[in-house]
């Protein structure tokens, strides 16, 4: 009787190689080491920006308001503007600028709150000498100024999000016959502008005709997609309040709800409507369109009798001021209440890279700040934590990935680089693409910590001949790839992450230590136990 004898890879690799040493992976212990990497590295950031609320707080607290203050500051139009005999000396061509209407209207108080907000150079300075990761630090005032470190400009959407909770907005928007024209033209616009506001964490929806009665995300795939079917909103019979109302009771989270109700006033008996459905815990955010005044004590009434705010938009110039004053209102709790909540954003590719900010109030007057820092989602600087090769933060709430092998944010355009619309939203399920109905996805989104075996499919560069090159310039040629997975996942604590990483089934639980070159791994190609598959090419 003949007896052979099959020798394991790892026994094979032992014959072939034997300064190799293959250690076996236990994937919990990895991804625990690494979950806590992750959160001491963001924790840190979180104690930055806290000493940034602090310093804020206790310089309003110690300011005292100045009337008559000046600033100085170097004025590059008077430098050299005479030489030391008196003449003016010769510049060559005036160039004629345009008058910039940015900084028309100007808080009167904005002069004493940026001198009060010096107190914080000191703070940055220091928070960056103890975590040179920080890539940007901000404050940001309620009178409309951002101080940043190192100075550079930012969106005001960072305030936005430090300002409010976590939402639900209802827009109901007036189409009957009287709101056509410009009024309706103006209403679009107010539309646009509140969901311009919104987030991925808040839920919206828009109650008129064309749209469907549920609240959905708000993130920038389905704001577009609002804004479409916005677009094409047109004025038709009467204003139903009733029926609206109807159609929205009932829906989101009933915790942090507002109703926007855009409208020329011309409406029913709303008195009644509004007494009706009383609406516990909902705000009511009225906004009147257009140059009349013959109803606005119809939504002055809506609006203060549902703890909300009242405004007046006449021309498409009043639209982005009126609309923020809800941001405010939906604050007030926070304010009262003294929260420093930290919200995490999503990942930005700009100029800055925010990523954590907090809400706080003054002790003093009560006024809405926000400070943030920002680190970015890769760094090559020795403090970031150095990733598997098969990683992903998702957001708790929405599922959305940081980091991940199959993660392509950018596209060509020409020679360049661009972001894709919605590279920072892109769902984890987009990207791991499970045979299962999505159980991993959801265990990472409760925050739960565990692992689990997963059948999964992606997609590799199929090899071509040289005669199908030119083929290939046309079509990009992929093949599925079916692998078994195992994915160890848990969740970043005080953080709205979670962290998981998969070991590939086989040989992806190995981890390979020795010192052979280049040549040494190349020569092992020629092993007779190694070939390539005549199918992989087309």
């Amino acid at each position: 009787m003949l007896t052979e004898f099959v020798l394991s890879p790892r026994q094979k690799l032992k014959d072939v190689e034997p300064i190799i040493k293959m250690v076996d992976l236990n994937g919990n212990d990895l991804v625990k080491d690494y979950s806590d990497e992750i959160e001491r590295l963001l924790g840190k950031k979180m104690k930055s920006v806290k000493r940034l609320a602090e310093s804020a707080e206790d310089a309003d607290l110690y300011h005292e308001f100045n009337a008559t203050l000046q600033f100085d500051y170097y004025n590059s139009m008077l430098i050299n503007s005479a030489d030391e005999d008196g003449n003016s000396p010769d510049m060559g061509a005036e160039f004629p600028l345009e008058e910039n209407e940015h900084f028309n209207n100007l808080h009167p108080n904005i002069l004493n709150s940026i001198y009060n907000s010096e107190a914080l150079n000191d703070v940055f300075i220091g928070n960056f000498q103890k975590d040179p990761t920080l890539t940007w630090q901000f404050f940001g005032s309620s009178t409309g100024f951002f101080r940043i470190f190192p100075g550079q400009f930012t969106e005001a959407h960072l305030y936005i999000q430090a300002a409010t909770s976590p939402k639900d907005i209802i827009i109901m928007v007036d189409i009957s016959g009287s709101m056509k024209g410009l009024k309706m033209t103006i209403a679009k616009h107010t539309i646009n502008t509140i969901l311009d506001t919104l987030g991925e964490n808040d839920f919206v929806n828009v109650i008129a005709p064309c749209f469907k009665g549920t609240l959905v995300q708000a993130d920038l795939d389905n704001r577009e997609h609002f804004k479409q079917l916005v677009d094409e909103l047109h004025v038709k019979g009467e204003a139903k309040i009733n029926k609206a109302m109807k159609e929205m009771k009932g829906q989101g989270s009933m915790c942090n709800q507002a109703i926007m109700l855009i409208t020329d006033g011309a409406m029913e008996d709303f008195e009644a409507v509004f007494e009706e459905f009383q609406l516990a815990g909902a705000q009511v955010f009225t906004y009147l369109i257009g140059r009349e005044m013959t109803f606005a004590q119809n939504t002055k009434w809506i609006a203060c009798n549902n703890k909300g705010y009242y405004t007046h938009i006449s021309t498409l110039a009043d639209v982005q001021e009126n609309v923020m004053e809800y941001l405010h209102v939906l604050s007030r709790p926070m304010v009262i209440n003294h929260d420093h909540d930290i919200i995490w954003t999503e990942a930005y590719m700009d100029s800055v890279l925010p990523n954590t900010m907090e809400l706080f109030t003054t002790k003093a007057q009560s006024l809405l700040m926000m400070t943030s820092v920002a680190m970015p989602v890769f760094s090559k600087k020795k403090e970031t934590v150095p990733g598997s090769s098969r990683l992903r933060l998702p957001h708790h709430h929405n599922g959305y990935i940081l980091a991940h092998p199959d993660l392509r944010p950018l596209y060509k355009d020409g020679k360049k680089l661009k972001p894709k619309p919605n590279y920072n939203s892109v769902d984890m399920s987009e990207v791991e693409w499970e045979d299962t109905e999505e159980t991993l996805r959801t265990a990472m989104v409760r925050g739960e910590t565990g692992s689990m075996r997963l059948s999964v499919r992606a997609s590799v560069d199929k090899a071509v001949r040289k005669e199908f090159t030119a083929f290939r310039k046309q079509f990009i040629l992929k093949r599925p790839l079916y692998l078994v997975n195992d994915y160890f996942y848990t969740n970043i604590d005080e953080t709205p992450f979670s962290f998981s990483m998969v070991l590939t089934r086989g040989n992806g639980k190995l981890m390979y230590f020795g010192n052979v070159s280049v040549e040494e791994g190349l020569h092992d190609l020629t092993s007779p136990d190694l070939s390539i598959a005549s199918e992989w090419y087309v």
